[in-house]
Order: C-alpha cells, then sequence, then structure tokens
C-alpha cells in the first residue's frame, strides 16, 4: 500500500481555493427542493466501466469495527498516477468521453485562477463559486442537493477520504488514519455520507470496504481534487471517470452522487456530471475544520479550534428558528478534522436527527446502480 500524504496535493489549495471564506448565516431559511426535470441521465450503469464483482450494499451486522483487511483485490497499476490529472487519451477515458452527448454540455469557457471579467449579476454558467448558485440555468439539469428540506434534518458529510495512513508523521500504526472514524461513526450509532478522492481509494481501497459495510454512501470527489471549472471538458470526464471506477472497484458499488471540490461547479461541469449518472451535493453549512492547523494544511491555520466550535454551537442554538435542514461540510483528512467530529457529534446527534444525505433528500435517486 503506497500512502500519499495530502500535504502534497490539496494542502495550500483548500486554503486558497476555498470559496466560503465567511460562515452563513446562523438562521437557516426555508426553500423549495426542485423534485421534477427533464434531462439526459443515464438508464442503467454506464457501459464503460468495467466489470467488478458486486457483494451487496445492505450494511453488515453487526458493524464491523477494529482493524481492516491486509489485502485488497484492486489492480491499482491499472490507474493513474495519485494526484495527478488523468490522461484524458487513455483508451477507457475516451470512451466515457465518446458516450457523452456534447450537444447538451453548455459552452461556457474554462475558468482561471483570480478571473475578474465573470458576470456575477447575470450569472450564466450557475457558477457556484462566485454566486453561491445550486438551481442550474441549463433546463434540463436537475438542482443541486445543498440542504435537507426538513427542518430538523442534518446531513452529515466527509470530503477527501478515506484517510489514507501516514507513517511519516503519524507513527507506523497511524491511531487516526481509517477505520478511527468510521469506527467512532459505529460507535454512535450513526451513517455518513463520504466523497472520497479516487486517488485515496486507490491506495486505500480496505477503506471502501469497511465504508460500505458500515451502511455509509459512498459519493465521487474527483481523482485528484482539482477546481473542476478550471479543467477543459475532456479532464473533467477523467476525473470523474477515475473516481467512479476505483469506488466500483474497490467496493463494488456504481456510485450515482459526487461533489465538486472546493463546490466549484458551473452548469457545464454539471452536464458532463450529469450525463455520467451522477447528482451534484454541495452544503449549506461549512464547518471550517479544513482550516484548523494540521497536516493536510501544512500547518497553515485560517481557522481556530474556538471559531470552529462557535459554527457548531451556532447550528445547534438555532435549530428551533431554522426553516430547513442542513448539509453539513466536514472533512476526513487528519487527527484534528477527526477530533473536531469525535467533539461535536454526540451534541448534534442530541440537537438534530442527523442522518445521510439521501436519508434527508427525497429528490435524489438511489446512491448506486445497483440498489
Amino acid at each position: 500500500m503506497t500512502c500519499i500524504p495530502l500535504f502534497s496535493t490539496i494542502a495550500f489549495s483548500i486554503i486558497l481555493a476555498t470559496t466560503t471564506a465567511l460562515p452563513l448565516d446562523n438562521t437557516i431559511v426555508a426553500r423549495s427542493p426542485d423534485s421534477t426535470h427533464s434531462g439526459i441521465l443515464p438508464s442503467a450503469s454506464p457501459a464503460y466501466l468495467p466489470d467488478f464483482p458486486f457483494h451487496g450494499v445492505a450494511p453488515l451486522n453487526p458493524v464491523p469495527t477494529g482493524p481492516l483487511e491486509d489485502e485488497s483485490n484492486l489492480d491499482a497499476s491499472s490507474y493513474p498516477n495519485p494526484w495527478d490529472q488523468p490522461d484524458v487519451d487513455h483508451h477507457e477515458v475516451q470512451e466515457a468521453i465518446n458516450a457523452i452527448d456534447w450537444g447538451h454540455v453548455p459552452d461556457f469557457p474554462v475558468r482561471e485562477e483570480g478571473e475578474t471579467d465573470y458576470d456575477n449579476d447575470e450569472d450564466p454558467a450557475c457558477w457556484w463559486t462566485n454566486t453561491q448558485c445550486g438551481t442550474p440555468k441549463v433546463s434540463y439539469l436537475p438542482d443541486d442537493i445543498k440542504f435537507c428540506p426538513n427542518k430538523g434534518d442534518f446531513g452529515l458529510t466527509y470530503d477527501d477520504g478515506p484517510l489514507v495512513p501516514d507513517p511519516v508523521h503519524n507513527g507506523p500504526e497511524d491511531p487516526w488514519a481509517e477505520p478511527r472514524l468510521y469506527d467512532f461513526l459505529a460507535s454512535r450509532h450513526q451513517t455518513a455520507t463520504l466523497f472520497y478522492v479516487g486517488s485515496n481509494v486507490v491506495n486505500y481501497p480496505q477503506a471502501a470496504v469497511r465504508a460500505l459495510q458500515s451502511g455509509h454512501t459512498l459519493c465521487a470527489h474527483t481523482w485528484s481534487h482539482p477546481k473542476m471549472t478550471s479543467l477543459s471538458n475532456n479532464e473533467i470526464v477523467a476525473q470523474l471517470y477515475w473516481s467512479i471506477r476505483a469506488i466500483k472497484e474497490a467496493a463494488g458499488v456504481t456510485t450515482r452522487c459526487w461533489r465538486p471540490p472546493y463546490g466549484d461547479v458551473d452548469d457545464r461541469v454539471r452536464a458532463i456530471a450529469h450525463q455520467m449518472g451522477l447528482s451534484t451535493i454541495i452544503w449549506n453549512s461549512d464547518s471550517f475544520d479544513w482550516g484548523l492547523a494540521s497536516i493536510a494544511n501544512g500547518f497553515v491555520a485560517t481557522y481556530d479550534e474556538s471559531t470552529v466550535d462557535g459554527f457548531f454551537q451556532q447550528w445547534i442554538d438555532t435549530v428551533d428558528s431554522d426553516e430547513e435542514g442542513r448539509i453539513v461540510l466536514e472533512h476526513e483528512t487528519s487527527n484534528v478534522t477527526i477530533m473536531t467530529s469525535e467533539r461535536w457529534l454526540p451534541k448534534l446527534q442530541q440537537a438534530f436527527n442527523v442522518q445521510k444525505v439521501h436519508d434527508c433528500a427525497p429528490q435524489l435517486p438511489n446512491p448506486y446502480w445497483e440498489s
């Protein structure tokens, strides 16, 4: 198993590229979930994906805890280099590209870092990074899922996993890598929605198996965590393809959900993901745990513990005045984010109906083609 430290790949980009630099208002205002749309979606698992054994989606009873399996059948040699942009000319990626109806992908330009000439008032591309737009301007695309419709519901999500062992910084028996978070969730009888980076899945496929066996929902979070609007159409396909494929080979399920890194999505990116069978899930509440000093960001803090704790406490304090539920952004990237979850989940469970996003958002299809 190869251990790839997160610091070298997404550390400073999390700080520089994140778009939710300020916390949202304490009180959540009600909106109507859009459950109807005309569109182009695959009606079955995409044919360009290889066949891998399916072992079911039902969680094990009792939920497994303790050390993970030592071995996996996943063939890491068939994947791109971890944390690199995948080659768009790879024959498997080409099959996925050729399956897209490009006439139903809007012709918006590739975005550049620090772009300033975008018309935020018109927001023609529904560019979440600049405007927090989650209702596409393109008629055949569904709304992003960014809140639980029912007041008091709390969609628990973790990005950037599975957390791979880091023996350099945490010793040969890394106590913070998975299954640390999954064992804690099991002890709280809690399941969550996990947005997996494909590179981490390939480096630690046993963790994906454990997560599925524990009843968590596995969604894609790209192959190497780029800002998706900065990529070409073919590069977007490659990022999504290898993330979906890694989850399928590791855990045996073909995911139908994804979250764009940093929330960076517009209608061009949405349209490609939509045709690859993926529902776009964002959030309406950010824990800002990514801003705590840790190995994941090179120990460069943009938030301190008391500030992050204040966000969690605000959600609890305003639950009675909220008009809709929350989908909250948290991470499994370091000991610090794991400790934050361990500190706050018991309190959240007392105040909210904490659940997976698919359990609180009825407009979503089943999370896997196999279910």
